[in-house]
């Protein structure tokens, strides 16, 4: 099954992002419209983003303004924005991101 997941890893903190909030969208005649939505668990993951995928550009907004603000930390990113394309609509595609307060970086994970 095709599918887009995440991880989010909190650097600065040395554990997994449990608790932000993630909005999934597909892009659809030149605006983007939800197709998924969640918060990462625990370990930092949402596997349940997209579990039906199709060949488009996806769009990926974790608020991480909301998670700074729940761990009393003041962030310099309130939102990190993740536009990606899916070429293969039966591989799975994992999107990681590795956020601290004043810096993130992201990678086509497996």
């Amino acid at each position: 099954m095709s599918k887009i997941t995440t991880h989010v890893l909190d650097v600065a903190r040395g554990r997994p992002a449990s608790g932000v909030p993630i909005v999934l969208e597909i892009q659809r005649g030149g605006a983007f419209e939800e197709v998924g939505r969640g918060a990462t668990d625990e370990d930092g993951r949402l596997r349940t983003l997209a579990p039906n995928i199709e060949r488009a550009t996806y769009r990926i907004r974790f608020d991480t303004g909301a998670y700074f603000h729940a761990h009393g930390t003041e962030g310099f990113y309130p939102e990190v924005t993740v536009v990606f394309a899916v070429r293969d609509e039966t591989s799975h595609y994992h999107v990681p991101l590795l956020l601290s307060p004043y810096g993130y970086s992201t990678y086509r994970g497996s």
